[in-house]
This record gives structure tokens, sequence and C-alpha cells, in this order.
């Protein structure tokens, strides 16, 4: 699938994606990306949260591809049930240890649990194995329940501007990879 051929709809987590997030900038960047917005950055709840992804979702035209990072992975997921429309699949970078007790802040965690079923459209994980917000492991464990590709992304912090992943190419790489074994059926 080419991006001209699908709605991509960026998820951004806690606070949004700054100016010099790599999200922000592939929203610039792809021809039909578009950003999922909340209308409280800072202070997230998961039910406004989840229906504006569900939202997003319902109100698209081509297939859907969502490119989600940290509690905007935790959103996505959570809103699934409430998707009208097919998803063609799903970029999930850095999603969030949603049942640790340490998380802070702890608003985080009334995101979880993550459902263990397998997801239903194709699906990659991006993890980093030194991630505050979550153990490499916690991240491998439910990326291989969603039935998601996993992929080492290293000792990449939390894969945001503040661990150097502004222009991220290597995760565009990736998700151009990704984007070429969709179909447009889905």
């Amino acid at each position: 699938m080419r991006v001209a051929e699908a709605d991509i709809l960026i998820v951004p987590g806690y606070k949004g994606s700054p100016e010099d997030h790599w999200q922000t900038r592939w929203e610039k960047r792809l021809s039909t990306a578009r950003r999922v917005p909340q209308a409280e950055w800072s202070k997230p709840v998961r039910e406004d949260w989840t229906r504006v992804v569900a939202d997003a979702v319902n109100q698209c035209t081509r297939p859907v591809v969502l490119v989600a990072h940290s509690l905007g992975v935790a959103t996505a997921i959570q809103a699934i049930p409430q998707f009208e429309k097919r998803v063609a699949g799903a970029f999930l970078v850095a999603p969030p240890d949603v049942e640790n007790e340490a998380i802070r802040p702890r608003h985080l965690m009334t995101f979880g649990p993550y459902p263990r079923d397998p997801l239903p459209f194709p699906s990659v994980v991006i993890a980093s194995r030194n991630d505050v917000f979550t153990s490499f492991e916690a991240a491998e464990d439910i990326a291989g329940a969603w039935g998601s590709l996993f992929v080492d992304a290293g000792e990449a912090g939390h894969i945001n501007a503040d661990s150097g992943h502004g222009p991220w190419p290597e995760g565009l790489l990736t998700f151009g990879q990704f984007m070429s074994r969709l179909t447009v059926s889905a």
C-alpha cells in the first residue's frame, strides 16, 4: 500500500508530540497523515481519548493506518472495540507498561490492562531496551500477544525527541517497509 492510498492517523501520547518529535515531522511529510487531537494532552482520560481515536478512524474514507506512540498506543488498542471501519495496519512505537504500578504519572495506568487477544489487523511494535516507561520484556510480551512483528530499537530511550529521535529516519524506513506489506483491500 502506498501512503496516498491510506488515511494515516498519527496518535500521540501523553502531552502530545512537540514540533521536534518524529510524529509531528512525519505528519508534515506524509501527504495523507493527520494528527488525532485530544482536548487535554496533559490530563488523559481513557474514555475520552479512545472515543476521539475511534471517531477519527470511523470518519476515514480510505484504509486506515495508525501510527501511535507511547500512551497513543494504549489509546489506539483500547479504542479497537469502537472501530466501525476496518483498520489496515498499526505502527506502534514505545508502548508503555500500563500495568506497572511504578509508572509515572500514575493516571497512565487507567489505560490498562492491555487486551491480550491478537489484533484484528497487521501491526508492528517497536520498543527500546532502556525505555523508562516499559521494560523491553513487557513490550516484547505484549507484541507477542497481539501477534505483532516486534522490532528491537536497541537502547533508544522512549523513542521521542528527548531521546534524540526527532526526524528518526530509521523509523520512517521501517514504516515504509510496513506500508509496502499492507494491501489496499485491508
